[in-house]
């Protein structure tokens, strides 16, 4: 009887996730304006340092290798800080910076306007309780930036600049939301010198990483659901999915995922990545 109340639930688990997938954003480039064209090298360099300062100084991995924000001991001058770098970010004209250094740029406002959001709402539980209605769920539809002239929200940065831009599938490992399950929040601003080499890292620590993929006591494949809200950014359908991770798993992951033919569940944990949560 139990097995069967597993197998009957378990397509409920999946179809939740394809629910939520239905209702995240389309990667459609925003309509009328001129955020990513690219300049020619050597472009113009950014000043991230004082990022970098902040996730040195609040960015801890645990003992389950979460890295983790002390969001609780942030003080009034690294508020400071972090505003005045987010001015800073926000003075830019992207237009002038090259492909590197404009993916790199996106993904550090993304970051620091999500540690900002939750610092500016501090203490939660999950950044999904930072709402505007009831009916919300997250603070991603707020226009938090105007870079350019144009108001940008978090989705605005991801689904409608960086997806449809640069056709990048590792930057679902660099953006961070703020909460458990995602994939680290990095230690330092990314980079656009870097850039390749921590994409990479990036990938293979979340795919190796039980977060990313795992495997439950019965054997099930448990992925996480990054994997279905972006299938389309990691291959048209599920089998490809899991031929697309296999690239990035370590052998003797790789092995069992080519033996795996399914995902029994996608799973993801909304908990805030607050270091206190984690001690």
């Amino acid at each position: 009887m139990r097995k069967l109340l597993i197998l009957l639930f378990l397509p409920l688990l999946t179809a939740c996730a394809s629910v939520e997938r239905l209702a995240l954003p389309a990667p459609k480039a925003l309509p009328g304006q001129s955020l990513t064209r690219f300049a020619s090298p050597p472009g113009e360099k950014i000043d991230h340092r004082d990022w970098t300062v902040f996730l040195n100084r609040y960015v801890a991995t645990d003992e389950t290798g979460v890295n983790r924000v002390a969001y609780g001991q942030v003080t009034q001058a690294d508020r400071a800080r972090l505003d005045g770098y987010l001015a800073d970010l926000q003075a830019v004209n992207p237009a002038l910076l090259t492909r590197d250094q404009q993916l790199a740029y996106w993904i550090n406002l993304y970051n620091a306007l999500t540690v900002h959001e939750v610092l500016d709402n501090y203490p939660v539980a999950s950044i999904r309780d930072i709402k505007d209605s009831p009916l919300s769920i997250g603070p991603w539809n707020r226009a938090l930036a105007l870079v350019a002239g144009q108001e940008l929200t978090l989705n605005d940065i991801e689904h409608r600049i960086i997806r449809p831009t640069f056709d990048e599938p590792r930057i679902h490992y660099a953006l961070n939301c703020a909460a458990v399950g995602c994939p680290n929040l990095m230690g330092r601003a990314w980079r656009a010198e870097t850039l390749e080499r921590d994409l990479t890292a990036a990938e293979r620590a979340y795919v190796n990483d039980p977060r990313g993929v795992r495997f439950d006591d019965r054997g099930g494949l448990i992925l996480s659901k990054i994997y279905i809200w972006f299938r389309e950014d990691f291959g048209p359908n599920e089998k490809a999915v899991l031929a697309y991770i296999e690239t990035a798993a370590e052998p003797e992951l790789r092995a069992r995922l080519q033996q795996t033919p399914r995902v029994k569940a996608y799973q993801y944990d909304w908990a805030l990545n607050d270091a206190a949560a984690g001690s």
